[in-house]
This record gives C-alpha cells, structure tokens and sequence, in this order.
C-alpha cells in the first residue's frame, strides 16, 4: 500500500501544485477541507485512480467510502484491486 499512497502523493503535488516544504501536507490532511483539492480536481484525481489502476470508481464507492485523505484512498485502492484480482 505504500507504493498507491507514494503515487498518489507524487500525482497530488504535480496535479495541484503542493509545495514540497508545505508541512500542513501529509497522508492524513483531508484533501478538500484544506483546499488542495476542490470538486474538479476530485473528478481528474477519480480518473487518474481509475487509469492507473484499472479500476472503477461507482458512484455507490464515493457513497460508501471516505476518500478524504490519502491514505483513505490508499486503502480503498488497495481494497478495489485486491477484489478484482
């Protein structure tokens, strides 16, 4: 689960431009609350979960499952991918 969080990490401060000295960034802060991400960025962050894990993001997962921080995704990536294999 360490390589998903470190490329989703890699793909959040590209995508969003997050300051590599910014402290208040870490797998626990919640993306949206502290503005790294807003709803357009949260549909291009689905997408790229999507491409490169080759994975769907259902409606019902957004509903289900608190993607709020990276580590949350992490862990639903994992969970997603670890069903379909």
């Amino acid at each position: 689960m360490d390589y998903i969080k470190k490329t989703l990490e890699d793909y959040i401060r590209k995508t969003f431009k997050v300051d590599d000295d910014d402290d208040d960034f870490t797998d626990d802060v919640h993306l949206f609350d502290y503005g790294y991400i807003d709803s357009f960025g949260a549909t291009a962050l689905i997408v790229f979960i999507e491409d490169t894990y080759k994975i769907e993001v259902t409606n019902k997962d957004i509903m289900t499952y608190s993607m709020n921080t990276i580590n949350e995704i992490a862990e639903f990536v994992s969970r997603k991918v670890d069903v379909q294999k």
